[in-house]
């Protein structure tokens, strides 16, 4: 695919320039000359001016473009990325020839491998041009590998300028071949976003070379080492759990294909073990495991993609018939795996000390809610920290009297329904363990409150869920003899509601969220010394 007329020449002229650039770099590095510095410094407003042209063509591209081909649209982006880009190599070409007219020793930097980082940089930015054009991956790989090389050689010279230093020898001179050595690894992160933008180009995803790599390795792991072609892979955007998260289109017999992650190698490890755990328990509620590989602090994970859609979608577009279905094979699903892991042992909820580990972040996005002590004719309205030092204390020895195996993260968007099937499938299972069953039911409900949808039948669909699971847990926690569930249950909504309030900018409802979170604290904190029996949770909290 060519780049389009007005952007194509002037990016090969660009490509050229820059290499021109960092070629003269080094002949000045290598034999000053005040002339060919002034030439270099010079050519330097050419190069603005010409990513200043290529720009604005891509800009006039992108914001004018009439037939919305989302291949093209993927391509002039990923030119602008590494245009901007280029620009940026060829300012560190001339911050280093004004380093070298610091050198009062013009031959010092040649106790370093100085060379080598520049033909790193001049035979990756020889790739550059024909891995956009053809939109090759193979070469987009080289040219982020380049970067790989340069941190290496940096790391070599850097150790060396260091026992220079310790050793006394020219400190001048051994902190402006620093500086050099310093701007030569900066090229190598420009020529990584210039490799990943034509990783971009390719698939129609922005992903980071580990990603990517990630990827292709555990594609080969599960089986299906294949080359990734525009759409085979789509990001799942949305999700709040630091991971790299996306679809990967089938090529073998398989119709669904596979869900791939990518993330801290601690937490999917943590999310694989618990997942067998769930395959043990209940076969098939997780999705199958299809390969799993570790790079050192990240990992990477292919995962069955499973039938069906995620639950909060059903609660929004389907008739309320199918609703019904699912809060039945939801509740049905919960109940089972409640009853077979209860353990007769006492367990603390801790639901104050996860908002306290949460609330900074509340209070950074809306710090109006942090109120102080007030006076309201003649009422006293505490301030948040003593109302959460009350609600500490009317916590304290609160515990379930069992525990249960725990989703751990029981949002909405966590539970897919498959109608056709007729089941439940738990995704996101990193935080499942044993529990409190208060908590999943605390954070359920107010994952349905929390959705930022106003209109009536859709608030009434929302109160329908919640209606089926309250009654479900309170039927569980009577048929267990479970007299603090009510209790519990309150600081659990309470932590869940106001903790939301971080996640919502439009700052009416983040209060509505928060405020109703405050009053279910300060409604049990009332309660404390009183019979824990008389604590009911207040329904009427999650209507709004």
């Amino acid at each position: 695919m060519r780049i389009l007329e007005g952007i194509e020449e002037n990016f090969r002229f660009m490509v050229l320039e820059v290499s021109k650039q960092v070629s003269s770099a080094l002949l000045v590095v290598e034999r000053p000359d005040p002339d060919r510095i002034k030439r270099i410094e010079s050519r330097d407003d050419y190069i603005d001016n010409l990513k200043s042209v290529i720009e604005n063509a891509c800009w006039g591209r992108i914001h004018g473009s009439r037939d919305g081909n989302k291949r093209t649209l993927d391509l002039v982006r990923a030119a602008n990325i590494i245009n901007i880009n280029l620009e940026r190599i060829a300012d560190y070409a001339v911050n280093i020839v004004s380093q070298v007219q610091y050198l009062t020793d013009p031959l010092f930097i040649r106790r370093y491998d100085y060379r080598d980082p520049f033909v790193d940089v001049e035979r990756a930015l020889g790739l550059v041009f024909p891995a956009l054009t053809r939109q090759d991956v193979r070469l987009a790989l080289r040219i982020c590998r380049a970067e790989f090389s340069l941190d290496d050689r940096f790391k070599a010279a850097f150790d060396a300028i260091l026992a220079d230093l310790r050793r006394g020898e020219s400190p001048e001179n051994a902190i402006s071949c620093f500086n050099i050595f310093r701007y030569l690894e900066r090229m190598g992160d420009a020529l990584l976003n210039i490799g990943e933008a034509v990783i971009f180009a390719a698939l129609g995803e922005k992903l980071k070379i580990h990603q990517y790599q990630a990827l292709q390795d555990s594609l080969g792991q599960g089986g299906e080492d294949i080359p990734l072609s525009p759409g085979d892979f789509s990001s799942i955007w949305g999700t709040r759990s630091g991971c790299r998260i996306g679809r990967v289109e089938d090529h073998g017999p398989r119709s669904k294909g596979v869900l791939f992650k990518e993330g801290n190698a601690e937490k999917l490890a943590k999310e694989k073990e618990n997942i067998e755990r769930w395959e043990k328990l209940s076969p098939g509620l997780p999705p199958a495991i299809q390969a799993f590989q570790t790079d050192g602090d990240s990992a990477s994970m292919l995962l069955e993609y499973l039938g069906g859609c995620n639950f909060q979608e059903v609660v929004l577009t389907a008739d309320r018939e199918i609703v019904e279905n699912a809060c039945f094979l939801i509740t049905q699903t919960v109940g089972n795996v409640w009853e077979q892991t209860l353990t007769r042992a006492p367990v603390a909820s801790g639901f104050m000390a996860q908002m306290r580990s949460r609330l900074d972040d509340v209070l950074r996005l809306h710090p109006g809610f942090a109120t102080e002590r007030k006076d309201f004719c003649g009422l006293a309205i505490p301030a948040l920290s003593e109302l959460l030092a009350a609600a500490d204390a009317a916590e304290a020895g609160l515990a379930a009297p069992f525990s249960v195996f725990l989703h751990g993260d029981f949002n909405l968007n966590n539970i897919v329904y498959d109608h056709t099937a007729q089941r439940i499938h738990y995704i996101d299972l990193h935080r499942s363990g044993q529990g409190d069953y208060a908590l999943d039911t605390a954070v359920f409900l107010a994952s349905n409150f929390r959705l930022p949808v106003f209109e009536a039948h859709l608030r009434d669909r929302l109160q329908l869920v919640m209606r089926r699971f309250l009654e479900f847990a309170r039927a569980f926690a009577t048929d267990q003899g479970d007299a603090a569930f009510e209790a519990r249950l309150t600081f659990g909504v309470a932590r869940a509601l106001a903790t939301s309030a971080r996640f919502e900018m439009n700052r009416a409802f983040a209060q509505e969220l928060f405020q109703r979170g405050v009053y279910l604290l300060a409604r049990q904190a009332a309660l404390a010394g009183r019979p824990i029996e008389e604590a009911v949770f207040p329904d009427a909290v999650l209507v709004y």
